[in-house]
């Protein structure tokens, strides 16, 4: 209704009245400063010699404060923050114990530790000739020594929320822990690191006790502004008036110009959303672009390295490797990777721990890892990048042992779910990282940069950041960003999960082209039996950690062994126990007919994971599916799959051929398409999903909570030994 306003809960009495005492507690002293300020003598004040003395002294040694802290502020927080070392809690009690001590008694401690009969304090000044106290020099380590804190308490807080994807990914893509941090971690933290550097700077400006008791009170030697205002005092209170009206103005432009992110918190990269002109399908048009552009890029360009004239790896350097010869060429510049010179990379990973399985694939093969939430598949990825204690990996690629390498050594790239592209860089910045960081020069990173993104589709985006990219248009440079390297290994997980269904398809497309001519090994972690389908040669199934299945995915969707995937692939799927009479036992009083008889037990029941038969090839006979020790069941247990098609629905019990009939209730009906998929609840068997059209349920009169019989012939029933 037009002019009518929402109306909103009030802030109750009982805390508003408090409040407000607070705020007029904390304003009073400010307003009565600013009140009895002589504004006419403003000027004469501030300018006198004294005053103007004191104020350069307290820059230098507030500048100086910020300097040493940020030199040793920065390392401490980091470790606070990410290192495991022990007795952190107790460091962390040392580093907050300034901000709780009243000045004078941490002066007298710099005293006792610094002074000229300190521990310390002799020892300077008999080797080196430095006496600190009273002494320009010991006003800054009596400034550092209250400042310091408020650096590291802030930085601390910024870099234990930031998204470490960021850091793996660029290890994945061969940075080194230093050049890690000083490319990726400090532009992200940067603005928490600069909050905590003015809270710094602030508090070292207007340090008093702690100097006073150290450093003493000497003129043009360690007079600070407060100390200056404790003299006026006694002297001239109205010019020490006008110069804590000075110090005040400081302190209040500093929290201005930070904004609350001390008190609030800096937002870090990771938990935000990108622009909502950058849509999902496709982000705001390029000029002299049609609109939807981005996203509808013909993706029929030549990968690289499939033998195109025009591809980077046809253009070869000095050493005819690449482009700019020898390693630069292959993306790795002067980085030592094992196995340098090899073309074609196999895979062998044998992982221990959580996750128990032998993995073992030729080059140019692909494999989906499925799997319910908690199976372990995030985890083997993380395990064949080294960057998880959870399980541990011996990983041989091509002719290398790469397992006992860190991360940015191994030659193993990853793509996270949202590609974790580095926020301050833009998109062909991004791409040329991974070159970069093995050597490239800045030149040629950013020419094979630009030519990754343009067979990828998203070439006219290069000098976008990631926030003015839509998800797909994201997608796609991470995927560059990973391939341009040209890694031995590359692990995507779940690329294409946060992707609306077209812009899904688009990159499902590109994805598929690239693999093609992928020389290494692809794992894939998916959800979507589409994606497993049509990207992998091999479907490898964990639960728990364990293999429960490892075949072609045509293998896979005939003959699931995991109910979880019968599930994903919209299949029934029933534990059963076969019967001596060659029947089929459910968990509750049912039973179920199937018309051909249960296969025998596989016999091969120690045998590892691997994938030895070429990529897209039919196994022989017996290597379909190798499955652990621990994926075997006990003699007796299989699976019993059928359609939700093959499920038919009746008003009453039907009569006739079928042979399994089970009353039963919706529990729940919804759309599919063009068809209704119901979920039948029984107490003879477990729940049953049945597909049916919408008139058919108007003429049974279906609702949720109404009564029906389920049927299911026995020759559309398929058993599946475990």
């Amino acid at each position: 209704m037009r002019g009518r306003r929402v109306a909103r809960a009030g802030t109750p009495l009982a805390l508003a009245l408090p409040a407000a005492l607070a705020v007029a507690f904390l304003l009073l002293p400010l307003a009565g400063m600013v009140a009895r300020t002589s504004w006419s003598e403003l000027g004469t004040h501030l300018g006198s010699a004294p005053v103007r003395e004191a104020l350069w002294l307290s820059l230098t040694v507030s500048f100086w404060s910020l300097g040493i802290s940020v030199v040793l502020g920065v390392p401490l927080a980091w470790v606070l923050a990410r290192g495991a070392v022990p007795g952190k809690t107790l460091v962390r009690s040392l580093v907050l114990l300034p901000m709780v001590l009243p000045p004078t008694v941490g002066g007298v401690a710099l005293l006792l530790g610094f002074g000229r009969k300190g521990l310390l304090g002799g020892v300077l000044e008999d080797w080196f000739g430095v006496t600190l106290p009273f002494s320009t020099a010991g006003a800054v380590v009596a400034a550092t020594f209250v400042a310091m804190p408020f650096l590291v308490i802030s930085l601390e807080g910024t870099l234990a929320g930031l998204d470490r994807r960021y850091e793996e990914t660029a290890a994945s893509l061969g940075a080194g822990p230093w050049r890690v941090f000083r490319t990726v971690t400090l532009p992200l933290v940067a603005p928490g690191l600069l909050a905590g550097a003015a809270l710094t700077w602030a508090r070292a400006l207007g340090e008093f006790g702690a100097t006073i008791t150290f450093a003493g009170n000497l003129p043009g030697v360690t007079q600070t502004l407060p100390l200056q205002v404790y003299l006026l005092l006694q002297a001239d209170p109205a010019a020490a008036t006008s110069v804590s009206l000075l110090l005040l103005g400081i302190a209040m432009a500093v929290l201005i110009a930070l904004r609350g992110r001390w008190a609030g918190g800096t937002r870090t990269p990771g938990g935000g959303t990108r622009r909502e002109a950058a849509h999902d399908g496709g982000g705001p048009p390029t000029p002299g672009r049609p609109p939807g552009h981005p996203d509808h890029t013909p993706l029929d360009a030549p990968a690289p390295g499939g033998g195109t004239e025009e591809g980077p790896d046809a253009q070869a350097g000095p050493d005819g490797d690449g482009p700019g010869g020898g390693a630069a060429g292959d993306g790795r510049g002067t980085a030592e990777v094992p196995g340098a010179g090899q073309t074609g990379w196999s895979l062998r990973a044998e992982l221990t721990g959580f996750n128990e399985l032998t993995l073992d694939a030729p080059p140019g093969t692909t494999i989906a890892v499925v799997g319910p939430n908690g199976a372990g598949k995030t985890t083997l990825l993380r395990a064949l990048l080294g960057l998880t204690d959870r399980s541990r990996a011996t990983l041989r690629l091509g002719e290398a042992e790469v397992g006992d390498l860190p991360a940015h050594r191994r030659g193993v790239a990853w793509v996270p779910q949202d590609g974790a592209l580095f926020p301050h860089l833009t998109a062909v910045r991004n791409t040329a990282y991974g070159l970069r960081a093995r050597g490239v020069g800045a030149a040629e990173a950013h020419r094979v940069a630009r030519e990754w993104l343009e067979r990828l589709g998203v070439g006219h985006l290069a000098q976008r950041r990631p926030g003015q990219l839509s998800g797909g248009q994201a997608q796609r440079v991470a995927l560059a960003r990973a391939l341009a390297v040209r890694p031995r290994l590359l692990l995507l997980d779940e690329p294409l999960a946060a992707l609306d269904q077209t812009t899904r398809a688009q990159v499902r497309h590109a994805l598929r082209r690239h693999l093609a001519a992928f020389d290494g090994v692809c794992l894939i972690v998916t959800h979507d039996p589409v994606e497993a389908v049509s990207l992998a040669d091999r479907v490898l199934v964990l639960e728990g950690g364990r293999v429960v299945q490892y075949a072609t995915p045509a293998e896979v969707t005939r003959h699931p062994r995991s109910p979880w995937v019968a599930r994903m692939l919209g299949r029934n799927a029933w534990r059963c126990t076969v019967t001596p009479d060659g029947g089929l036992a459910l968990p509750g009083p049912g039973r179920l007919v199937a018309a051909d008889p249960p296969p025998a037990p596989s016999g091969g029941t120690d045998l590892p994971v691997t994938g030895g038969e070429a990529a897209g090839a039919t196994p022989a006979a017996g290597a379909a599916e190798k499955v652990g020790t621990e994926a075997v069941g006990e003699a007796g247990a299989a699976l019993a799959i059928f359609g939700p098609e093959a499920v038919s629905l009746h008003r009453e019990r039907p009569s006739g051929s079928p042979r399994n009939v089970w009353p039963g209730r919706v529990r729940e009906i919804t759309a599919v398409g063009s068809r209704l998929r119901v979920v039948l609840g029984s107490a003879e068997v477990p729940d049953l999903v049945a597909e049916i059209t919408p008139a058919a349920a108007v003429e049974l009169g279906l609702a949720e909570g109404s009564a029906a019989w389920a049927s299911v012939k026995a020759t559309e029933v398929t058993v599946v030994r475990l």
